[in-house]
Order: C-alpha cells, then structure tokens, then sequence
C-alpha cells in the first residue's frame, strides 16, 4: 500500500491497522506500472508547473520539485532507483523518492490532483508513444512488401478461393492486398488519437478540483488537444483502451492471415516461396527439416491479442461509475498486447526480407485447374451475347470435356471448343493465355499489369 515519508500509509490517520500482507501483494502493481515512469514524471512536472502559474503554490517550491522529478528520472534510466512493492505502484515509488530528496516540499505535488486522474493521464500518454511506435513499424513492413510487389508485378500465380485455383493473378496484387490491411490497420491508430487526444488531468478524484488550475495549460504542455468535459466519465473512461486493444487485435489477425499464407506457399504440396536460412529451424529427429517456426509463431500470438481484448471487455462489463480496483489491471493487458504486436511486426519484417518466390513453380499452378474458365465465360458474353448465365453453362461443359481427357483448357482446338459452342471463332484462344487474363481485369482496383503499377506508384508517393 501507498506509504509517506515516515513509512506509513498515506491513509494511516484514518485506517489504524495495517492491510493483511496478502492483499497488499495482490495490490502492488509497481512491477508493471513502473513502464509508466516517464510519463508519471512528465505528467507531474506539467502539473506543479501549473500550479506556481495559478499560484497555488510557490515558484520555490515548484522548482525543488521539478528538480527532484528530474533526478528520480535520472535514476531510473540509469538503473540506480529502487522500485519497492511496499509503496504500491508507480506514483507512489517516484513520490516516496522524491519526500527522500526534498523533504516535505515534495507533499504539495498532489495539490488538486487524485491518483485517479493522474494513472489516466500516464496512461494516455503511454498509449498515444505506443501507438505512434506502432504506426512505424507498419510502415515499415508496408514499405517492405511494396518493395517485393514492385519486383515482381509480371510474376504470374494462381488466385485461390477455398485454396482452390481461382483465376490468376500478379504476385505484387496478392502483396498489396496485405498493403491495404495494414493501411486500415493504420488508419484506426490514427482515429484512436481523438480519445487519446483529450487530456483526464484535472478530474481529480471524481468531482474536478475546488482550486483555480489550469486545464488548458497542461493540455497544451502534455500535447494533448483539449480537456476532457466531464470529471467522472474522465476517471471511469477505458474506451481508449478498447480502441488500443481492438486495433492491436485486428492487426495481429492481419498478420497471422499473411503468415499463414506464407505458411501455406512454403508448404511442400505448394512450393511457391523459399525461406531464407535465417527464419526457419531443424528438427530434433528429422535432419532434413527446415520448418517455418517464426511464421507459426506469428499465427500462434494473434490469439493472445484476441483474449486481452476479451477480458478488458469483461473487467469493464456492468462496471459502475467512476473508479473501481477492477480497473488496475488494464496496465497488464495493454502492456502484453503492446509487447506482443511490436515482437511480431519485427518478426514479419524480418520474414519478408528473407523469402523469395518460386516463380517457376507459381506459373505451373497457375496452369492447372481450369483457371480461365471464368475468361472464357466472359468471352462468350461480350462477343456471342450469351447472358452470363448461359456462358457460364457453356463453360462448364468446356471444362467438364476437357477434364474427361485430361487437357488443360489453353491445349483445346478451335474444333473441339466448336464442338461445344460452334460460334465460337479463333481469337477466343487468346483468352486462355494467362498474361492475357491478368490484363484483361481493367477494372479498378483489379490485378491488371496497369493497374499495378499505377497502384504502386501511388503508395510509393504516400511511403517516401
């Protein structure tokens, strides 16, 4: 439990006895909350800072703080502070330090103020470091895969649904489909900054403050956008917190759906990509295995992310107005979140540096299956008037034919399609060439050779 100077509870005159040494364990949050270090510090100095200027308290007094702040921020990045369980959590930790160097000048920091709005506003602070941590990594990794998509925009590959052969597509629109999730992924990191951006300190405990603060001052000194407009919602709020969690989650599913995928094309049934030395690990039995762990680990992690969310969700279900003890634990879940979102985004990184494709290998899958049936269906449509129903029934004898006697479509005569659809005439033997396929879909934002460039070139000029 929080302690003074004299090595009792900051709520001794009231509560006589001491808490049972089992809740206070349970209670002690310092070995997680001490990550809040700089932003705890920071917070306080901004606060002080406003209260010599509202002269609450005096400049003497503001300045011994403030110097005391900065040498307990000293010791803590240079590993020489000592974090104590006993003095509960992170706010506590830097207070009692700070009784030790300047005496009793160190009590008037908690003037107007309640730990309830000082944890809030550390720890929108954190999140709001963390998110813009977040957002370079992204793009980081979306630089990466338009480095790959730009190589390989004539890359030609079989498109899959139900992991089926579809219709073929470039290799670089399979990777800039990923590009778009991670620019979603991105632009809800952005939209999480307008909760973010409003500043909780000032709120007190519940009720606002009876002194005459500032709260535009510290909004302006914390890089916050405005107050918050009502105290208690300001102590009850973890909206910010869902945001965090649910963008974290989102993006961990993104990237456990492109490791799966590698996953898949690296797989022996596929062979469509090669893995660097440097991702893969042996078996402990099989000496010729080269399995794709980090990939694995990837798709593994997205569950953790999923299950914070889930019991955020669970502590704040039914949670009354306007602090609860429930809410302490929110540090932890973000924390894992965080800590498990940044170690896969270097990861994937990494991972895409270090594949290569079997070019060879994706031409001849994107042969097999039929996989400009849907070509030839749309032929029919634009040059015999067949409605698309009746085209794809003519396809799918075409198809059935060919796969009695075992030919792929593009090895059919000109007779033998006329056996099936007499109007047919010679030019219809182009649309079964795979370039010829990829090129026809014009459309925007379809896997045109044009239309991936142009798409490229467009990123490129976001991603400098």
């Amino acid at each position: 439990m929080a302690k003074n100077k004299n090595n009792q509870t900051i709520w001794s005159k009231r509560i006589k006895k001491n808490s049972s040494i089992l809740f206070r364990e349970l209670g002690s949050s310092i070995n997680v909350d001490k990550r809040l270090f700089r932003e705890d510090i920071r917070g306080s100095i901004s606060h002080v800072e406003m209260l010599c200027r509202q002269k609450i308290i005096s400049s003497k007094i503001k300045n011994k703080i403030v110097k005391g702040l900065n040498k307990i921020k000293k010791e803590i990045l240079q590993k020489k502070f000592i974090f104590n369980k006993k003095y509960e959590d992170i706010h506590m930790n830097i207070e009692k330090r700070l009784f030790k160097l300047i005496g009793d000048d160190a009590g008037f920091i908690h003037t107007a103020r309640s730990r309830n709005d000082q944890v809030i506003t550390d720890f929108k602070l954190w999140i709001k470091s963390a998110n813009n941590q977040l957002d370079k990594k992204l793009t980081k990794s979306i630089k990466t895969i338009l480095k790959i998509a730009n190589n390989n925009i004539q890359t030609i590959m079989p498109g899959f649904t139900h992991l089926k052969n579809a219709q073929p597509v470039s290799l670089a629109h399979y990777l800039l489909a990923y590009v778009e999730m991670f620019q979603r992924d991105k632009k809800r990191l952005l939209n999480n900054l307008e909760n973010l951006n409003e500043n909780p300190l000032g709120a007190a405990a519940l009720s606002g403050t009876s002194f005459n603060i500032d709260r535009l001052f510290t909004t302006k000194k914390l890089g916050f956008k405005k107050p918050t407009n009502n105290s208690i919602d300001t102590v009850a709020d973890r909206d910010f917190v869902l945001d965090f969690l649910y963008t974290i989650s989102v993006c961990s599913l993104h990237i456990s759906r492109i490791a799966e995928e590698l996953i898949i094309w690296n797989s022996d049934g596929f062979d469509l990509i090669v893995l660097s030395d440097k991702i893969v690990t042996g078996s402990s039995i099989m000496p010729q295995k080269k399995n794709p762990d980090p990939l694995e680990y990837l798709r593994g992690k997205a569950g953790g992310t999923f299950g914070n969310l889930l019991s955020m969700l669970t502590i704040l279900k039914g949670l009354p107005l306007s602090y609860f003890k429930d809410l302490q634990d929110d540090k932890e879940i973000v924390f894992k979140s965080f800590d498990t979102l940044d170690s896969c985004l270097s990861i994937l990184n990494e991972v895409l540096n270090n594949f290569k494709p079997n070019k060879l290998q994706m031409l001849k899958l994107a042969n097999k299956g039929f996989i400009t049936a849907t070509d030839l269906a749309d032929y029919l449509v634009k040059n015999h008037g067949q409605s698309f129903r009746k085209a794809y029934q003519t396809t799918a004898t075409i198809v059935n034919y060919a796969e009695k006697n075992k030919i792929k479509l593009n090895e059919l005569s000109l007779k033998e399609l006329q056996k099936i659809e007499p109007n047919l005439k010679s030019n219809v033997l182009n649309i079964f060439d795979l370039k010829n396929s990829i090129n026809s879909k014009k459309s925007f934002g379809g896997t045109s050779f044009n239309n991936i460039k142009k798409m490229i070139i467009k990123y490129k000029k976001i991603y400098k």
